[in-house]
C-alpha cells in the first residue's frame, strides 16, 4: 500500500431518513444525549437538508433527513458514512479520483466533483456494492484556497 497525505481522522456522520426531523432529533436526545448542532442548524431550513445532531463534543453526528427510512422499518439501515479527514487529506483524496476511478450515482468522479457546504467540504461516492460514502473537511480554508 502506497503512502500518502490522506488518512481517515474519524466517523463524521451517519445519514439516517426519519419522518420528522425535529421529533427524531428529541428522541436521540433522550436515548442517547445527541443535541442539536447549532452551527448546522440552517442546513436543516431547506426541505432536503439534515438536521446535524451530536454528544457535547461535537462527535458521534448523525444526520437526520426527512423522509421514510428506506425498506422494513424493521431492518432500516444507513444511507450514507462520512469520513472526516483535515484539510491536507482532502486534498489528497481528490488528487487520487483519477486513479481510484470512483463513481457517484453512475457518473466516474473528477476532480472537480467537490461539493462546497460553504462550512465544509466533501467529495460523495458509491462503493461497488451500492453504499453510499462521502469524504468531508471542516478545514474550509485550506480548501477554498487550494481550488
Amino acid at each position: 500500500m502506497t503512502e500518502s497525505a490522506f488518512s481517515i481522522e474519524r466517523h463524521d456522520h451517519v445519514e439516517l431518513f426519519v419522518p420528522d426531523r425535529y421529533e427524531a432529533a428529541d428522541w436521540y436526545k433522550e436515548i442517547f444525549g445527541l443535541k442539536i448542532v447549532d452551527a448546522y442548524e440552517h442546513w436543516a431550513d431547506g426541505a432536503g437538508g439534515p438536521l446535524m445532531i451530536a454528544n457535547e463534543k461535537g462527535l458521534g453526528m448523525l444526520a437526520l433527513f426527512e423522509g421514510e427510512p428506506p425498506g422494513d422499518r424493521n431492518l432500516a439501515g444507513f444511507r450514507r458514512v462520512a469520513f472526516r479527514v483535515d484539510g491536507a487529506g482532502f486534498l489528497a483524496f481528490r488528487e487520487r479520483l483519477s486513479h481510484l476511478q470512483l463513481a457517484y450515482k453512475g457518473q466516474t468522479l473528477t476532480a472537480d466533483d467537490v461539493v462546497d457546504h460553504d462550512q465544509s467540504f466533501s467529495i460523495y461516492f458509491d462503493d461497488p456494492y451500492g453504499h453510499h460514502f462521502e469524504i468531508t473537511t471542516y478545514d474550509v480554508e485550506t480548501i477554498r484556497e487550494a481550488l
